[in-house]
């Protein structure tokens, strides 16, 4: 009797997932669930798109009769078909980075339809997605200084700088996380006072034995480089995702100014002066490079979050980013724009092969590993000389405007290196996509009863 029950209740679910507009409220509700935990979780506009057309598929709704408009803010969603249409819309107000969250939805919506979930089923299973933990605070904290400490080493440092800037860097978190989680001060106002604290640490350490004082004060506070959305942003104006991606663009900046301020208001309370300092060298030495791009790298993935399977090849690819971009750089002189580029390309097309090895979007081994590249140093001299304007003088002013240049070309090369397969190879990774997607679904089609 029981058996006769249970199959009666999976004859109707695949009933229900056939039809497009049965418990159509629920689907979309579902749908729309997907594209906020991305949204709100880093994932870029293309991944979202993805992801949602896929659940969609899944829930028996046709590409034809879905229709999808993402904001920033806002994710517009409507199915219809000549007869009917139902339209709904979901906000998305919080904008953080967890990479667990993305991995666990891309596996979500493919295990869904490999293992022939129910509707019920797939609510229960992305209700626990969105429940997952992140890593301990004490855990983070150490990420940001490693992190930090790891940059300070390709800037040249010595080992004592080193452990200057992760113990600032460390300090700076704290506060960050203090601010943010304990006295629920607004997030970008966080920064300001995690960019003040670690900076304010970092001026004590430089009068502590070293013989590179000033290179924590300028590594200290990179942990706040806003990489994800800067990645993300370029990233969607190249896909022509322009209006999300016009909206992560201020997003950044908004970022980074904060973050200047407290720079602006820690340095003005210092000897430190950046315009008068000797330029940052990036390290030569391979092997000291690797391991400091390897362990930043990985740093940076903890504090996004990464499932601690995919760390190491975090680890990997932020070596293999970092090496690439010296090598074009130092052995055959090519600008850091070039090198970057290099570096970021090569990384996305292995990840590309490197999806089927481990389950999980591209996104999420690209971004952590290109995170080394990111031109912290530059993007915040280029604020700080911004913010006073009145005390440079004319070549000084030439000198910024060329760094702020430099950066900006940086941080492109990265989006574009990060986004080269699917600028290049789009239908084909699309085509391959969709012919999974269809063979599964045609499995779940041709099965009258789940086993």
């Amino acid at each position: 009797m029981q058996d006769e029950k249970s199959k009666t209740y999976y004859s109707e679910q695949r009933e229900l997932l056939r039809d497009t507009f049965a418990e159509i409220g629920q689907k979309v509700e579902l749908i729309l669930t997907v594209g906020q935990l991305l949204m709100e979780n880093g994932a870029d506009t293309t991944q979202i798109m993805r992801d949602m057309k896929r659940v969609a598929a899944f829930m028996g709704i046709d590409e034809s009769k879905f229709h999808l408009h993402v904001m920033y803010s806002t994710l517009m969603l409507n199915i219809s078909d000549e007869h009917r249409s139902h339209t709904s819309f979901r906000k998305c107000p919080k904008h953080g980075v967890n990479m667990r969250i993305i991995s666990a939805i891309s596996q979500l919506t493919w295990r869904a339809m490999r293992e022939h979930y129910t509707l019920d089923e797939f609510k229960s299973e992305l209700e626990s997605v969105g429940k997952r933990p992140r890593y301990p605070h004490w855990l983070m904290i150490l990420a940001a200084g490693t992190g930090c400490a790891s940059f300070c080493t390709l800037f040249g440092c010595d080992l004592n700088a080193a452990i200057y800037t992760m113990i600032s860097a460390s300090i700076g978190k704290i506060v960050q996380m203090q601010c943010a989680e304990r006295f629920g001060i607004n997030p970008y106002v966080s920064m300001t006072f995690a960019a003040f604290a670690a900076l304010t640490v970092a001026d004590l350490m430089h009068l502590l034995p070293t013989s590179t004082p000033w290179h924590p004060m300028v590594a200290a506070s990179l942990f706040l480089v806003p990489g994800v959305p800067i990645i993300n942003a370029f990233s969607d104006m190249l896909n022509t995702y322009l209006i999300v991606g016009t909206a992560r663009i201020l997003h950044t900046l908004i970022i980074v100014g904060s973050t200047a301020f407290g720079l602006v208001f820690a340095i003005g309370m210092s000897d430190f002066d950046p315009f008068t300092e000797e330029a940052l060298v990036l390290q030569s030495n391979y092997l000291l490079f690797t391991i400091a791009a390897a362990v930043g790298a990985a740093s940076f993935a903890l504090l996004f979050n990464m499932p601690k399977r995919l760390l190491i090849a975090s680890a990997i690819g932020g070596a293999i980013c970092v090496c690439t971009r010296n090598f074009f750089i130092f052995e055959l002189g090519m600008s850091s724009a070039v090198g970057t580029l290099a570096g970021a390309t090569l990384v996305s097309v292995l990840a590309v092969k490197a999806i089927h090895w481990l389950h999980t979007p591209s996104l999420v081994l690209v971004v952590p590993a290109v995170i080394p590249l990111v031109p912290g140093v530059p993007i915040y001299y280029t604020l700080y000389a911004t913010i006073n304007i009145h005390l440079l003088s004319l070549a000084g002013l030439f000198e910024a405007i060329q760094i702020g240049v430099n950066a900006t070309l940086t941080v492109l090369a990265i989006a574009i290196g990060a986004a080269m397969p699917s600028l290049f190879a789009n239908r084909s990774l699309e085509r391959m996509s969709k012919d999974k997607q269809e063979k599964l679904l045609n499995e779940i089609y041709e099965t009258d009863i789940k086993e």
